[in-house]
């Protein structure tokens, strides 16, 4: 089975699932979307990740994992999600220490997490994103979305935040934003923090 590799296109909060986030995967060759829903302190971490600007003042546990495969001259060279059973993804990083490669089967929000901080490829199968990845290109009438599709839409194109919050933020002067910044980070509230330091580079 032919692999394909993947990229992360972002992070949306899933209007359908309480409390889950939707992380939105896309073939690097193509113009797929690989949904998968993930729970608030996963969303986090990949926020982490993603946001290099954002440093917590004490490791997360995906953090403390890169420390301790440093330590111990351990690489992750890939991950693959390598299976879809009733809707759960199932994934595995392939690691190598000392020349000798091992595979851990771990949750795919887990091993994105790490892939991230290892810079490591992420893969999936052919025929699961066969199965399980959107096209919506072309799809454009509003009477043939389900109510996952018009969501993913919203998440897939990235739409701004149009919250109350988002609005307050705008009203700030940089110097608040910068002391809202530091709050959040030391409050260990990475989903605020990664807004503001939106607001701040649009004004940069």
């Amino acid at each position: 089975m032919s692999l394909v590799r993947l990229n992360i296109k972002g992070i949306s909060y899933s209007q359908t699932q309480n409390g889950a986030y939707a992380l939105i995967l896309t073939e690097q060759d193509g113009e797929r979307k690989l949904p998968i829903v993930i729970g608030a302190f996963e969303a986090q971490s990949i926020a982490i990740a993603l946001e290099k600007e954002i440093k917590p003042p004490r490791p997360l546990t995906h953090d403390l994992f890169k420390n301790f495969a440093d330590r111990f001259d351990i690489i992750i060279k890939q991950v693959i999600i390598h299976k879809l059973v009733d809707g759960v993804f199932y994934s595995s990083i392939i690691c190598e220490r000392d020349k000798i490669e091992e595979i851990i089967d771990a949750r795919t929000s887990d091993a994105i997490s790490l892939a991230l901080r290892f810079q490591a490829p992420i893969f999936t199968y052919k025929n699961i994103l066969d199965k399980a990845g959107i096209f919506l290109k072309g799809n454009t009438n509003p009477e043939e979305f389900t109510d996952n599709d018009e969501v993913l839409m919203d998440e897939i194109l990235l739409e701004e935040d149009s919250s109350n919050e988002a609005g307050d933020y705008k009203r700030m002067s940089l110097q608040e934003l910068n002391n809202e910044l530091e709050q959040a980070v030391n409050n260990e509230d990475y989903e605020a923090a990664a807004k503001i330091r939106d607001e701040i580079s649009k004004r940069n």
